[in-house]
């Protein structure tokens, strides 16, 4: 259920309904948009029955949401979410690109590709500390050396950093050095660790699961929002289906329908979904053309010789000119890059 706020409602009466939703056992979740204030009430709501809150000062109007994910719904707030890292902004009409090698290997590699695509027009370099592999004898990242890399390539280029954190006992460790949390597909429905990130302050990416749907993806995200951390980004990295000829389905049909359902961030993960380097561009583009908010992609100096994932990685110069492409393809949708 969502409490609609007049425009000119005072913020001793927003304290007023907060206080009252308190103590009939609600937990009050406030999103103040640009004309009205909206209040989303999370908790048994039959206590309401007793208690009319349309009668208050202040309310405009009482409403259920009838999706089972409420915080998340456009129903709960219909203006787009902008979440903020830093000086970039992801969900305005900047589209953010993220990019970095999929598992930081050293520190001279790292800093040398957090120059380049900078350089190049990235907004937030990516690089796995901690690496979920199918194998356990894969390499699984340099943990926190990595993540002591990946601050010192902030200092040295600007760029927030972005990294996925694995485990609830890493959480703390990791706010300590990124600007970003990134729940990765095969966690994204450790419930757990949603609960745990919805009480960071830190800004969260969360990628769909292989084989969930965009519902299952909207629910994970309503865990980490109604632990109270509404900076969360939405990633499609692809998903299973018969098809071979790719790593994944890059499913870009989910763009344009989570921007009707929800009004969170999309992020669009094309390294993962296509799993050979030579599509990421074509498939940047396609994202971008249906309305995606940014791009994570997978750059590395040596694919050849990446610990992880080279295959789906593109050198600094394919990145360079990707980039360079994107950017007439933003414009031409209204956005810039």
């Amino acid at each position: 259920m969502i409490i609609v706020l007049k425009p000119e409602a005072s913020e001793s009466q927003i304290k007023h309904i907060v206080a009252k939703v308190k103590a009939l056992g609600l937990k009050p979740m406030i999103s103040k948009g640009v004309e009205r204030t909206i209040i989303g009430l999370i908790g048994e709501e039959d206590v309401l029955r007793s208690t009319p809150l349309d009668v208050f000062p202040g309310v405009e109007k009482v409403m259920s949401i009838l999706a089972p994910y409420k915080l998340v719904s456009r129903e709960f707030k219909h203006e787009s979410s902008i979440v903020n890292i830093g000086k970039v902004k992801v969900g305005g009409k900047k589209i953010a690109v993220m990019a970095g090698p999929c598992s930081i290997e050293n520190r001279e590699m790292l800093i040398h590709i957090a120059k380049d695509v900078k350089k190049a027009g990235a907004s937030i370099l990516r690089g796995g500390a901690f690496k979920p592999r199918t194998s356990p004898y894969s390499f699984q990242g340099l943990g926190e050396e990595g993540l002591k890399y990946l601050k010192e390539a902030r200092e040295k280029t600007g760029l927030p950093v972005i990294t996925e954190v694995m485990d609830i006992r890493d959480i703390e460790l990791i706010e300590k050095y990124v600007d970003i949390l990134q729940v990765g597909a095969r966690n994204m429905q450790n419930f757990n660790l949603l609960k745990e990130v919805g009480m960071s302050k830190k800004p969260v990416l969360l990628k769909r699961g292989m084989s969930s749907t965009i519902i299952e993806l909207l629910m994970s995200a309503e865990y980490i929002l109604s632990n109270g951390n509404f900076n969360v980004m939405l990633c499609e990295r692809g998903i299973r289906t018969f098809e071979d000829q790719t790593r994944f389905t890059l499913d870009l049909s989910a763009i344009p329908v989570l921007k009707k359902l929800t009004h969170l961030p999309v992020i669009i993960d094309p390294s993962h979904a296509a799993g050979k380097w030579g599509y990421v561009p074509a498939l940047s583009k396609a994202a971008i053309a249906a309305g995606c908010d940014g791009l994570i992609v997978e750059v590395h100096p040596k694919p050849e010789e990446a610990f992880s994932d080279g295959a789906q990685s593109l050198v600094p110069d394919n990145f360079n000119k990707m980039m360079k492409d994107l950017k007439a393809v933003a414009k031409a949708v209204g956005r810039d890059i």
